[in-house]
């Protein structure tokens, strides 16, 4: 028998963005299958779900387009959620107090009673990711972020509340490796492990700003960023 070449890996495997997006994908199945499972008699979606959540933590009545870019999704599927949610008696729409324009949208008892208990359908997946140490943890974080803002510019979702799109983010402002950015809002360092994925807080930057700030946070991380506790 003749020798066979040595496997390549390299010509054998998808590409590792493919692999990676299956992954994602199956952490999404995983998602919805509990998020059914748990849903109870009201049988509510992952996105109805993750919208009365929203609007409890919220503590207050939400307009449409704040569920949405809560949500990350578009403005007709924020509102089709809310909808269905209106037909199953958990939510009730009134013209909001500031502006009789617009709609505000807030839980009625049995939305605020089920939301409590839908609240922990992501606990099986902190549990999961608990197994990454903090170095990890910090490291799939910021993948995190460059992924939903490459989704942002896609415009596959709203423009989300994020640090690295805030006019008070000084990305890489101090030495310290561990907490080299700046929050010019609470005025303290803070470090990549602290990014927030959704801040009350959050202004958008200026066009320019925001471009400037990206390439500063995304392509000049120090190595030992990933170490410790950014």
């Amino acid at each position: 028998m003749g020798e066979h070449p040595p496997f390549d890996f390299e010509t054998a495997s998808q590409p590792v963005a493919a692999r990676v997006g299956a992954g994602l994908a199956k952490i999404g199945i995983a998602l919805k299958s509990r998020a059914w499972r748990d849903a109870g008699p009201e049988r509510l979606t992952p996105t109805q779900g993750q919208a009365i959540v929203i609007l409890k933590n919220a503590q207050r009545g939400l307009r449409l387009d704040e569920i949405a870019v809560a949500l990350g999704v578009t403005a007709p599927t924020a509102s089709d959620a809310v909808k269905a949610l209106v037909q199953k008696k958990l939510v009730t729409r009134r013209n909001a107090k500031d502006d009789r324009r617009a709609v505000s949208v807030t839980l009625t008892a049995r939305g605020e009673e089920l939301a409590g208990r839908v609240a922990g359908w992501p606990d099986f997946l902190l549990r999961a990711l608990d197994t990454l140490d903090e170095a990890e943890q910090t490291a799939f974080l910021r993948s995190l972020v460059k992924i939903i803002r490459g989704l942002q510019d896609a415009g596959d979702i709203p423009v989300q509340r994020m640090c690295i799109g805030c006019r008070f983010f000084r990305p890489h402002l101090h030495d310290d490796p561990v907490q080299p950015h700046h929050c010019a809002f609470v005025d303290a360092p803070f470090g990549d492990r602290h990014l927030r994925l959704d801040c009350n807080e959050y202004e958008s930057a200026a066009p320019d700003e925001a471009r400037s700030n990206w390439r500063s946070w995304s392509g000049n991380a120090p190595a030992s960023g990933l170490e410790g506790a950014i």
